[in-house]
């Protein structure tokens, strides 16, 4: 059983009507709820509940967190982000989904300003499969084809991703790294690229797929943190002369 909990800010849904229509239950209950259809027990949290919904009970209590923010990313507080990243290096898998590439969790993990290039012009995207073994890309065909999205454009400023498991193509030209595999301590990062508030991305099935794949790949692996600093000998030790 992998426990899910799912982050949204809620302020797109809160603020633009356009946004409200294509999710009325917030795009973190359409996550939410797909996942739940999958077979993932599956809590939501949002920016302005207590402690962003983030409480160490929730933290303690989920196996894998997915991450949406766009408007608000600084009005996250410092504290729970390194809560969500000490969750993360204890084992916790991490999900972040489109705009949360600016979020300060994953800035904070990958150590890199995660800035690039963003046009929103109803262009199509085909996300291509570049590594079709991935159990993430279980169930994909070569490639996802999205009648219209936001483009976002290399170059991406991430470090080098451990698996590269999409790219995208894009109507203007573009490419882009749309899915990005990291392990970081004990836990696994996974960067998904769709997902622009205005379009109806997360009721796309193969969307959905990759997603509930991506979760059960981030799942936790059943292993303490390494124990670091100074260290006894575990034989004897020669004194030499």
């Amino acid at each position: 059983m992998v426990r899910v909990t799912v982050w949204n800010e809620n302020r797109h849904e809160q603020k633009n009507p356009v946004v409200k229509e294509i999710y009325p239950e917030g795009i973190h209950g359409t996550i939410a709820a797909f996942l739940e259809e999958g077979g993932f027990p599956t809590r939501t949290a949002t920016l302005d509940q207590e402690e962003h919904g983030l409480t160490e009970e929730v933290l303690q209590e989920t196996d894998v967190l997915v991450w949406w923010g766009h408007l608000a990313h600084d009005e996250v507080k410092d504290e729970i982000v390194e809560k969500v990243k000490e969750r993360v290096l204890d084992g916790m898998g991490l999900i972040v989904l489109h705009s949360g590439h600016f979020s300060k969790i994953f800035k904070t993990l990958m150590g890199t300003s995660c800035d690039l290039k963003w046009r929103e012009e109803d262009d199509k995207e085909r996300l291509w499969v570049v590594e079709p073994s991935h159990p993430i890309a279980e169930g994909i065909s070569e490639f996802i084809e999205l009648e219209r999205e936001e483009m976002y454009g290399e170059h991406f400023d991430i470090p080098a991703p451990d698996e590269l498991i999409f790219t995208s193509w894009f109507e203007g030209g573009e490419v882009f790294r749309s899915g990005c595999t990291y392990k970081r301590g004990n836990g696994k990062v996974f960067y998904f690229r769709p997902g622009h508030e205005t379009y109806p991305t997360y009721y796309n099935k193969e969307i959905q797929r990759v997603i509930k794949n991506a979760v059960q790949w981030a799942k936790p692996v059943d292993r303490k943190r390494p124990v670091y600093g100074n260290a006894k000998p575990l034989e004897r030790i020669a004194i030499k002369k």
